[in-house]
């Protein structure tokens, strides 16, 4: 079954009008365009430069319909109205004093307004009544413009609706009597030769010549009558927007004007809230062929959104997205239900008899279950009409009974661009499978226009974002935070200061960093910190919790999170598991995640199937592509049997130098000198680095490697191991000797040293010196390369070499940034 937009009014077939009637244009001014005084002139400024002939309908000032209604009530209520009926008095007088110094058209207003006074002396409960109090908020509006643009002298007459528009109601709202309006029109035009016309909007008179109101959005309506009983050649409706928004640009700031859409598409979005026409207002546009123009008053220099029988090709398919709040979904199951004819119909008329309102409808093949969507203040009401209508089958337990869900929203996507276009649908679901999102019931028509979906409230808006950015409607938006801002986190950083602009403004992406975090403090930023600047804030920053880091990243108005994990820290990485479980997404060279306890590996691992994506490329080659290159052969059907090479731009340096012309200790000190090592060189020699990664790389293959299964050689002497930082520094020189050593030897065979990973086919890893065999790729490597040589049953005799710069703060952090984006664009984003 679909959700639908109501079914239009159905007009009579009018009679075109005749010439002398016809005008070029026709214009709506709502009340926030007649705010004051200065947004009257500002009106008739922009009247002036459209040019005439044409119509202008008004809306009352801005508040006004609100306040007259509330005068109204209180009046039939007898309560105090007279504070209130005073301040809309004193409003309209100052407005027209500013407008008319002289004070003809303030006498005008005060005869209008001594009319509503005497009308809120005498209540009356008759619809007419309170229909001619709140309608006088046109009249008085139409005075004031009518004045502005200089009356009768400079070419203008002013139409009270409620002198030609006649109207009755239907089942579907006010509907007009085009034969009697469109000759009390000719009427009032022979009497009134004006080549320009200001309505009154909102108001009318019944078939019984009783005043009348269209109702909500009626002025927009009354634009839409009177731009068809004048013949205009289009309806130009002038609000406080740019136009129709692909969504709400309160819940999507990057939301996109629409420069045209068609008539249904329009009625579709406008059903679903979306700030547009009522499809009411649309119903006698559609009718005529007649364009509607929705424009900015206070940005005229904006083209606006141009609605007509079709609309332009658009690069998505989808045109707009909007929402509808406070729901609740009504579900009637039971076996009972299966291939009984008629269960539909009793459910629907119950709910008639109720006067309930159905917005949606789902029911399996299977026939076991119907739900239907209702307004959440009519969800009660629904029930106890639905218990009631099936009470017998429930005592006799052929239907198991009525059941409420609260709290839920639909999403709807618009679009014509979605008839006969395939994949729209998947496009929609992968956007909010991927923001975590799930869809609770599912409606689409047969026309392809539209497709709704039913999802909890608390998802409602991070489902709308995600679903804007599927069709690229907006950037991808990922809310980014970032801990261990050290050489790494700082390089990272920098280029992402650099390439934002590229991805935000060309390529759909929107990296918004909202945190950021070193050991001790973290900074939360509401909106979006620039990463130029993103440390300065730490300082005054709060103490760190990695718990609140991680909500605060994980905000509900963004469609993706992702938590870049530049710390090395082994309790940062405890947390991964609960991250990714809640659907962060997590890159990090940290690793700690990789190689440590097999228990946390596994949970890691587990965690991702869940939504959350784990990239961690940079943990082994820094920058360069050793997990992906081994991850491709492995998923193609190869099989990994050796692994062996040089895991450490450090150590790479250090034994590409190491040729006995300098003492080792000498090299280690240029090294550190030239930031290769770590700022205690002992985390480099010790070899447990090498160690992690060759574990991560073991995992990687299927391995159940722990650390402590891997022999691992120290170049640090058991005596400097626990000394601290600056004695081992002062005692460094006590490396050289059994080095030179070692490299004696090595020579003595016409080789060099080398400190390697090694990984065997039966699962055996040492990290340590070895003197390779001549010809071994290690040996031809440059500087800070990092080489590692995967042995592997398609590779068996000519190892497969993956080799370049592994160490560096730059290159490791491409690394992290390259993972970040591969995220975003398994996440829909258009690199």
């Amino acid at each position: 079954m679909s959700l639908v937009a109501p079914a239009l009014p159905q007009a009579e077939k009018r009679p075109a009008p005749p010439a002398s009637l016809r005008l070029r244009s026709a214009h709506k001014f709502g009340g926030s365009s007649l705010a004051d005084a200065a947004r009257f002139r500002n009106v008739a400024t922009l009247l002036a430069d459209a040019g005439g002939p044409g119509v202008v309908v008004v809306s009352a000032m801005q508040g006004i319909t609100d306040a007259l209604t509330a005068l109204a009530n209180a009046a039939l209520a007898d309560e105090a109205w007279l504070p209130d009926f005073q301040a809309l008095r004193d409003r309209h007088l100052a407005t027209a004093q500013s407008l008319d110094p002289a004070g003809v058209l303030g006498q005008c207003l005060a005869v209008e307004l001594d009319t509503l006074h005497a009308l809120l002396q005498a209540p009356s409960p008759e619809p007419h009544w309170h229909a001619t109090v709140q309608g006088l908020g046109e009249v008085l509006s139409s005075h004031l413009l009518h004045a502005v643009l200089g009356a009768e002298p400079a070419g203008w007459a002013r139409l009270d609706a409620r002198d030609v528009l006649v109207v009755h109601a239907g089942e579907l709202g006010m509907a007009v009597d085009w034969d009697r309006s469109q000759a009390r029109l000719a009427r009032w035009r022979a009497a009134h030769p004006q080549e320009n016309v200001v309505i009154t909007g909102f108001i009318a008179r019944d078939g019984e010549d009783r005043i009348a109101t269209l109702g909500r959005n009626g002025s927009d309506y009354s634009a839409a009558i009177f731009a068809v009983l004048f013949g205009a050649g289009e309806l130009t409706i002038w609000t406080d927007v740019d136009g129709v928004l692909s969504a709400d640009p309160r819940l999507v700031p990057d939301a996109v004007c629409l420069a045209s859409m068609s008539y249904a598409e329009a009625c579709e979005l406008a059903y679903f809230g979306a700030k547009v026409l009522h499809p009411q207002t649309m119903a006698p546009a559609m009718q005529a062929g007649l364009p509607i123009l929705i424009r900015n008053t206070l940005n005229p220099a904006a083209p606006g959104t141009r609605i007509a029988r079709e609309s332009a090709p658009a690069a998505s398919p989808v045109k707009g997205l909007s929402l509808v709040h406070a729901m609740a979904v009504l579900e009637l199951s039971g076996a009972g239900l299966i291939g009984v004819p008629g269960t539909a119909e009793r459910l629907f008329a119950a709910l008639r008899e109720a006067r309930v309102s159905v917005t949606m409808i789902t029911q399996g093949s299977s026939e076991h279950t119907i739900c239907c969507l209702v307004r959440g203040e009519e969800a009660e009401a629904a029930r106890v009409a639905v218990a009631q209508a099936f009470a017998e089958a429930i005592a006799d337990g052929q239907v198991e009974g009525v059941t409420v869900d609260r709290d839920v929203a639909v999403l709807a996507a618009v679009g014509d661009g979605m008839v006969g276009t395939h994949g729209v649908a998947a496009r929609l679901f992968h956007g909010l499978a991927q923001a975590r999102v799930n869809i609770r019931a599912i409606a689409q028509g047969a026309s392809e226009r539209n497709i709704s979906v039913v999802v909890d409230a608390q998802d409602a808006v991070r489902g709308l974002r995600a679903a804007h950015a599927a069709f690229w409607l907006s950037p991808q938006t990922l809310s980014v935070g970032l801990i261990g801002p050290g050489k790494v986190g700082r390089a990272l950083l920098g280029q992402l200061a650099q390439l934002q602009p590229r991805y935000s403004n060309g390529g759909g992406l929107d990296l918004r960093l909202r945190a950021i975090a070193n050991s001790r403090q973290m900074h939360l930023a509401e909106r979006a910190l620039d990463p130029a600047g993103a440390l300065d804030g730490l300082d005054a920053g709060q103490t760190l919790d990695l718990t609140r880091f991680a909500q605060h990243v994980r905000a509900e108005h963004l469609p993706h999170a992702l938590i870049v994990d530049c710390s090395g820290s082994d309790e940062v990485a405890a947390h991964y598991p609960q991250w990714l479980a809640a659907g962060i997404h997590v890159v990090t060279p940290n690793k700690h995640a990789g190689s440590g306890p097999l228990e946390r590996y596994r949970a890691i691992r587990a965690a991702t199937r869940h939504g959350g994506h784990f990239r961690y490329e940079a943990t082994v080659g820094a920058g360069l592509p050793v997990i992906q290159t081994l991850r491709c052969q492995l998923d193609t059907g190869d099989e990994l049997t050796h692994v062996d090479g040089v895991l450490s731009g450090t150590l790479a340096w250090l034994f590409n130098r190491f040729d006995g012309s300098q003492p080792f200790s000498q090299l280690v000190r240029e090294a550190s000198e030239r930031g290769y090592t770590e700022p205690d060189p002992r985390d480099d020699l010790s070899g447990i680095d090498v160690a992690r990664k060759l574990v991560i790389l073991a995992r990687e293959a299927g391995r159940e490697l722990a650390m402590e299964d891997v022999e691992i050689e120290s170049l640090v002497p058991p005596a400097l191991r626990t000394v601290s930082r600056e004695q081992f520094l002062a005692r460094l020189d006590e490396l050289d000797a059994p080095l030179q050593a070692r490299l004696s030897a090595a020579q003595a065979q016409g080789r060099s040293l080398r400190y390697l990973a090694q990984l065997d086919a039966q699962g055996r890893a040492r990290v340590g010196l070895v003197s390779p065999e001549p010809g071994h790729a290690s040996l031809h490597g440059a500087l800070t390369d990092n080489l590692i040589q995967f042995r592997t049953r398609r590779y068996a005799d000519n190892p497969l070499v993956v080799q370049g710069p592994g160490a560096g703060p730059e290159v490791t952090a491409a690394g992290v940034f390259g993972d970040v984006l591969a995220i975003a664009q398994a996440l829909g984003a258009r690199l």
